[in-house]
């Protein structure tokens, strides 16, 4: 522990340097690009930097007394020295199920015979930042502030990040939406150390008795959740690709010039857009081409990657920022194609903090080369859009999740005592994408892809299971308890649901005469004449007088009237095409939350059946002329689904006694095996975790699952 926090201390100046600016564009973050940002130093900031660092040198003895004591005092009562928990966001547990049974995953059928499994039931609505929301919380969304990926802003009706907000101005400020405090930072102040790994809904990084590497939600460097870039000679009647920009370059003889594009600054007033100058030179015959950044010359192949690139973007006087991506060759004919990634923070001198302590990410970046940092690394997007293929996108998971490991082995050494908490995002990630290969009957299996990764997903659940062996294998002392879980699962995503369509049809929305098709973000709606409306993934609000900026339903009688309305006629929606139901349920959310946030919450949701999801096009606004579409991009499978038919997966090395384990019930559970007592705030509930070698029952029982909104 003492050597991941005795750091270079003079890296930290430089990166106190660092403030934000935010351009006036909406978030749209798991769909496609958000809001912006900017750079410039602060000499202020770097003074009180300077000397913050000078304090806490001469004050660590104290603080470390301090803590030693508290550690021992709490350590004391607890009944084991350390707990590491693995989190695989949105590994299914019906697949896990099946390929145990198969042979496929022996280190998984070796957890659960050790100590036990069950299905975990998961949030309403099962999205990746609502369930670990309230994983780290131990708390419903109404205690969170976490709803959806995209709620709506009641001041313009425009789609922001949940867990984020950044503002601009003469005090720029990055601020952390979500509510609660995490479970990890109470076992800090019982003196116990913690080292948490990319679990999501953990930027900004918040102080802990510990070390912290911040996840989704964290931007790339143009301010973004993921934009790449697409430099190619061939042309295109529109150069933006959701999620990225295609770049027209020419090609002079054997050479292509152009820029990498990078955050904006402000000057005299305006903003200008930082970039950085490269240079390709291309060998045809060889299918290859030698690329050249600031100081870094290196060549590729057709189809290979290069590895991270440190980008400098220089804005003048003691402004430079700092980034790193990667570069794919795609084609040197007929047409030139080149992929790059999105421009993320460089860990090494990040723009910003990522981590806490700031040098963590500095310590493992030195530590082991550069890595990912953008929230959401893998680029879904560029394969959605087919600049990526299947292997190209694949090839992005694997990286992942082996930056992730060596994390994780660095962490597992060096905390003896404590708790390790790291999240793999791959399994969610290879599901979304791959799903059409498991799936006969997805609009997307044909014309899309070329089977050669038509087992991606078990090949990776295997591969996965690999990597839980090896974690095995550090956690195999007495008094460790190692935790394995998915915070919710996957179906197949077949068919869109354009819910605002449906309102408009049923006379609940009204579209203004002069209506631009194509218009996103709800622009084209008369608000005068309309009374419910769709937002994001998951959220359907009432128009509501004294909360929405132009409502027009009265709060009280009216509004509960109108939501049990909505309720009964949009429950049991069928479509026409296929017969099927396409929504099981409608939950009034009044209903299912509790806390200081619950007035925050959509008024409604659907819980979707499988094979549905809202539409591509719903989800930021745009209101097309149907309510079903096929959902033909390579983004086959997801969970935005009544919760019931996606709950999580949840392993021990230990027997636990209880029935339908919820998310909510892990930090209370390691609360408890630390000898800490669980906060009132929290709705979870520890579970009994028996011996090591004690069975409940003598005999492990799978459970069963159902929806948790805080009740238990």
């Amino acid at each position: 522990m003492g050597m991941m926090l005795s750091l270079k201390a003079r890296r930290v100046l430089p990166l106190a340097g660092i403030t934000f600016l935010v351009l006036a564009a909406p978030a749209q973050a798991y769909i496609g690009p958000g809001a912006g940002f900017a750079v410039l130093s602060s000499a202020l900031v770097i003074f009180g930097a300077m000397a913050s660092a000078v304090l806490m040198l001469f004050t660590w003895p104290i603080r470390w007394c301090i803590r030693a004591y508290k550690g021992r005092k709490a350590l004391a009562r607890a009944r084991v020295k350390r707990v590491v928990i693995l989190g695989l966001d949105g590994m299914e547990p019906t697949l896990v199920e099946q390929y145990m049974a198969e042979g496929k995953l022996p280190n998984l059928v070796r957890l659960r015979e050790q100590g036990c499994y069950h299905r975990l039931a998961t949030t309403l609505p099962a999205l990746t930042p609502v369930a670990w929301a309230s994983f780290l919380t131990g708390s419903n969304p109404g205690k969170h502030n976490v709803f959806d990926f995209l709620p709506r802003d009641k001041r313009n009706y425009l789609p922001v990040l949940s867990s984020v907000h950044i503002s601009g101005g003469k005090k720029p400020s990055i601020t952390l939406m979500r509510k609660g405090k995490p479970f990890w930072n109470i076992l800090g102040e019982h003196g116990i150390f913690s080292s948490i790994i990319r679990v999501p809904i953990t930027f900004p990084p918040e102080r802990l008795r510990g070390v912290l590497l911040s996840a989704m939600c964290v931007p790339d460097l143009r301010g973004s959740q993921g934009t790449f870039s697409f430099y190619s000679t061939r042309p295109r009647e529109e150069d933006v690709y959701e999620g990225g920009e295609q770049i027209r370059v020419t090609r002079e003889g054997n050479r292509v010039s152009s820029e990498l594009v990078g955050p904006q600054l402000p000057k005299n007033g305006s903003k200008i857009t930082l970039k950085c100058p490269f240079t390709v030179e291309i060998d045809d015959a060889n299918e290859r081409v030698t690329i050249s950044v600031g100081e870094t010359t290196f060549s590729l192949g057709r189809r290979e990657y290069s590895s991270w690139v440190s980008v400098t973007f220089d804005g003048g006087f003691r402004q430079k920022v700092h980034g790193i991506c990667q570069f794919q060759l795609r084609n040197t004919k007929p047409q030139f194609e080149l992929y790059v990634t999105p421009i993320q923070i460089d860990p090494e001198n990040p723009a910003f903090p990522i981590a806490f302590p700031t040098v963590y990410s500095v310590y493992l970046s030195k530590s082991q080369g550069p890595f990912a940092t953008l929230g959401f690394a893998e680029d879904t997007w560029a394969l959605n859009e087919r600049i990526l293929e299947d292997p190209g996108f694949l090839h992005q998971c694997l990286e992942a999740d082996q930056e992730r490991e060596i994390m994780l082995n660095d962490a597992l050494n060096k905390v003896r005592r404590g708790l390790v908490v790291c999240v793999f995002d791959s399994t969610d990630r290879v599901n979304h994408m791959y799903w059409r290969y498991l799936d006969p009957n997805h609009p997307a299996r044909e014309g899309f892809g070329d089977e050669k990764l038509a087992n991606a997903i078990p090949e990776h659940y295997a591969r996965i299971d690999e990597m839980i062996g090896r974690a095995m294998a550090k956690c195999d002392d007495p008094d460790t308890v190692l935790m394995v879980l998915s915070d919710h699962g996957a179906k197949s995503f077949r068919r869109g649901i354009d819910v605002n369509r449906w309102l408009i049809e049923n006379g609940y929305m009204t579209l203004k005469p002069d209506a631009q098709p194509g218009a996103k973000y709800l622009a084209n709606v008369d608000w005068s004449r309309t009374r419910v409306f769709g937002s994001g993934l998951a959220g359907i609000y009432l128009n509501l007088k004294g909360r929405e900026a132009q409502g027009i339903v009265e709060p009280g009688a009216e509004a509960d009237a109108l939501r049990d309305e909505i309720c009964e006629k949009l429950a049991g929606l069928t479509d026409p095409k296929t017969g099927e139901v396409a929504i099981v349920k409608v939950y009034n959310c009044l209903e299912h939350y509790s806390g200081p946030y619950k007035g925050e919450a959509p008024d409604l949701m659907a819980g979707y059946n499988e094979g549905y999801r809202v539409s591509w096009e719903a989800a930021i606004g745009e209101i097309t002329d149907a309510v079903f579409h096929d959902n033909t991009k390579a983004w086959s499978a997801d969970h935005l689904l009544d919760p019931k038919l996606v709950p999580g997966m949840f392993f021990c090395n230990r027997d636990i006694d209880g029935a339908n384990p919820h998310i909510m019930d892990l930090g209370p559970t390691t609360l408890e095996l630390f000898g800490v007592d669980t906060p009132a705030f929290m709705d979870g509930r520890p579970l009994k975790v028996a011996d090591l070698g004690v069975r409940f029952n003598g005999k492990t029982q799978t459970a069963t699952v159902s929806v948790a909104t805080g009740e238990n």
